[in-house]
């Protein structure tokens, strides 16, 4: 068996480290062509000397040296690199066949289009390539050839319901409507404050928010999570992944995080992905897929599922969730305008300058503020978020 060659954007975080876990289960199958990391200077050394990477990255221009220093002591190969140019290189890197585009916020774009353009087959859990690009960047893969499957457990999950066959974000023309599928579902935990008290959510901090009841992420997923901002954005992932119609995507709090989603048919059936709360499942079917492999992951056990709920999320209470339905209907640049004030307002939260109760707050401000408009072009969608957080800065300042 041939092996294929990954690389990851995005090493060093919590979707990184995973897939450098299942790569590790599948050594036969899978080799390591390049990582990329922002700061983790250590980790990222010590991936590069384990899955022996012929590049690694560093996003961070001035940690290059000691990038190379700490290589060295290892014994690593790689070739370093730093910044944008480097993240490019990595993307575009011909010996990969796989691209996972991990990394986090719309700091990923621009590599993760890079890999667009060169026709990779991309594992997407950088959301915001959609969320702010959505169109552009469907059409990117399109033209190019890149192929896209869904990383985030919920898209997995309803890919992995989807016909055999249904391309992700292959094509803006036909849609869930020529595969028989009355609407998709997005299942969500609620977070850490599903049932605190409304009144007492101004008073919540970083940590209690950065404390997800069943999946261990990042500090900023771990707030979207908290806000349903997170839900919000992948609705509109949904929309270009599936080319669903903003009717055609509904969202159900699932609070034990067994069900990951599901796809409504015509026929009344409904189908439902469901696994133990680890992105590893996920991971690996989409880095194997259209086969299967082992990921290591805690087997299901049905006999012990006494209580599986849903219930429809309060968009009174998460406002976020329902802001993120509103630029979705909107469309053009209200989905990249979303994103770019819910980063800031996030940033501002972590930093204890506004409270958790400003985060929707500030979001909503921005979207008022910021203007409506179309985007054709990566340039212009970059120009926009560029833009869109200037004017969440200032709002932040004055909901300090």
């Amino acid at each position: 068996m041939t092996r294929q060659s990954v690389t990851i954007l995005g090493a060093t975080g919590s979707i990184g480290v995973n897939t450098l876990d299942v790569i590790g289960r599948n050594p036969d199958r899978f080799a390591v062509a390049a990582l990329t990391a922002r700061r983790n200077v250590a980790l990222l050394a010590e991936q590069c000397a384990r899955f022996d990477a012929r590049l690694a990255v560093i996003a961070d221009p001035s940690l290059g040296r000691d990038l190379s220093a700490a290589l060295r002591e290892r014994g690593a190969r790689a070739e370093v690199m730093t910044g944008p140019a480097g993240l490019a290189a990595a993307a575009a890197m011909p010996e990969a066949d796989i691209v996972m585009a991990a990394i986090v916020g719309a700091a990923g774009l621009q590599s993760t289009f890079r890999a667009a353009s060169c026709g990779k087959k991309i594992l997407l859990a950088n959301k915001e390539s959609l969320v702010v690009a959505g169109e552009v960047f469907v059409n990117e893969a399109r033209r190019h050839g890149a192929r896209i499957v869904p990383v985030d457990s919920e898209h997995n999950a309803i890919f992995q319901s989807l016909p055999l066959g249904f391309e992700a974000g292959a094509g803006l023309a036909d849609g869930l409507d020529a595969a028989g599928v009355e609407k998709v579902i997005l299942t969500a935990s609620g977070g850490p404050f599903l049932d605190l008290p409304a009144a007492e959510l101004a008073g919540v901090t970083p940590a209690q928010a950065c404390k997800h009841p069943n999946w261990e992420m990042g500090r900023k997923i771990s707030v979207d999570s908290a806000t349903l901002m997170n839900k919000g954005l992948e609705v509109i992932e949904a929309r270009w992944l599936f080319n669903a119609r903003p009717e055609q995507i509904e969202v159900l709090i699932h609070p034990q995080s067994i069900v990951h989603s599901m796809v409504a048919y015509r026929d009344g059936s409904v189908l439902a992905q469901m696994g133990t709360p680890d992105m590893r499942t996920p991971i690996a079917h989409a880095l194997a897929w259209p086969q299967r492999i082992e990921a290591g992951v805690r087997r299901l056990n049905l006999a012990q599922m006494n209580d599986l709920s849903f219930r429809e999320p309060d968009l009174q209470r998460f406002p976020c969730l329902g802001l993120a339905f509103e630029a979705m209907r909107r469309g053009g640049s209200a989905p990249a305008t979303l994103n770019a004030a819910n980063e800031i307002a996030v940033e501002s939260f972590l930093e204890g300058r506004i409270g958790f109760d400003r985060i929707p707050q500030l979001v909503e401000a921005t979207l008022e503020r910021a203007e409506l408009c179309r985007l054709d072009s990566l340039d212009e969608v970059l120009e926009h978020d560029r833009e869109a957080r200037r004017i969440a800065r200032r709002i932040a300042e004055q909901l300090q």
